[in-house]
């Protein structure tokens, strides 16, 4: 057995140990979501334990063992003169506010997600056959959604379209626009909001996904211009379209060249392939940063799983970088491939022929 250098190891476990804490603390967060707790407490009025329990039906032993988890993870803000609990302005944007571009309940349930299936993408680390994303607890599907939605609220309308050349124009005129793997619709829905004008054509191949993007959009007051479909992104109907958009699932894809020249086919001679992928560098030495271990891990349970399921299974994976992402637009027949813009978690790309 080799010596340990006892400071390395000693500072290791001390990494461990906020680590392990925040695995506990990702657990309460969804449990506080689904009871209610952090939207009771949205408005920030310091509350006993009495109170919170009286406003919202959990009984209060519980819940004192669950603010006080929350408390020492700095979620919740505990006040030790009045013992009494509230969130701060910046809490409530991050675990009570839904619309808020901050919010990040849906990340943790995506991390729900991959502990309960861990068991099954063991079995696909000894069989190489891959995990589809059907295949995945529904969690992970309202997560991915609620964890996108609050950068696509903050971004894509008032940035990423109108870093395309001519789209914004084009969609306040009245366009026609794929957004191929849409999941619940959040993207879908956001466009159409924004542009009355044009039509938008949602699809996905998880039928229960696509049952709840139709919900979503009676209820945010588009169906009237919006329409979900059941569909493969190599299959997906319909011609000229104005701009296909692909948010976060091109590296899903087992075969994105395949859907690329799909793609190629369905758009107007002047269209646009809108493509909206993971932050990552070209290089894993510079990925080794606190986004990039986000992205591997989901990569490692989610992604490269769900590609390695499907024909060809390329295997992209959700750190792939521009280079990886060029390659395959060209390879698909398109000429003309440039970054438009990008935030620290997203790169966007326009793709043309």
């Amino acid at each position: 057995m080799r010596e340990p250098d006892m400071q390395k190891l000693d500072a290791l476990v001390g990494r461990l140990v906020g680590d392990v804490g925040a695995a506990m603390s990702g657990a309460l967060v969804v449990l506080g979501d689904k009871v209610g707790l952090y939207k009771a407490m949205a408005d920030g009025k310091p509350m006993s334990v009495e109170q919170l329990a009286a406003k919202t039906g959990v009984k209060e032993r519980y819940l004192r063992e669950w603010l006080s988890a929350q408390a020492a993870a700095d979620y919740v803000t505990y006040d030790a003169k009045t013992d009494r609990f509230s969130l701060t302005a910046e809490q409530a944007m991050v675990f009570a506010e839904e619309n808020s571009p901050a919010f990040f309940v849906g990340a943790f349930e995506v991390v729900q997600s991959m502990w309960m299936d861990e068991p099954k993408v063991a079995e696909a680390f000894r069989t190489g056959q891959g995990l589809g994303w059907h295949e995945h607890s529904t969690c992970l599907f309202r997560g991915t959604e609620r964890f996108f939605r609050p950068g696509y609220n903050s971004h894509l309308v008032n940035e990423w379209i109108p870093a395309l050349a001519g789209m914004d124009e084009k969609l306040k005129a009245g366009a026609s626009v794929a957004d191929v793997g849409c999941g619940h619709g959040a993207s879908t829905i956001l466009m159409a909001q924004a542009y009355p004008a044009s039509r938008f054509t949602g699809f996905d191949y998880h039928g229960p996904s696509i049952e709840k993007a139709k919900a979503a959009a009676q209820e945010a007051g588009v169906a009237d211009r919006v329409t979900f479909e059941q569909g493969k992104a190599a299959e997906f109907p319909g011609r000229g379209y104005d701009m296909v958009a692909m948010f976060d699932c091109l590296h899903d894809m087992g075969d994105p060249v395949g859907a690329g020249r799909h793609v190629r086919e369905t758009l107007a001679p002047d269209g646009t392939w809108l493509i909206v992928e993971p932050f990552a560098h070209d290089h894993l030495k510079d990925n080794l940063n606190p986004v990039g271990r986000v992205y591997y891990g989901a990569s490692t349970m989610i992604c490269t799983p769900a590609s390695l399921s499907q024909e060809v299974g390329l295997g992209l994976g959700a750190q792939a970088g521009e280079m990886k992402l060029r390659k395959v637009a060209l390879d698909a027949g398109f000429k003309h491939f440039r970054r438009a813009t990008e935030t620290p978690f997203n790169m966007v790309f326009e793709v043309r022929a």
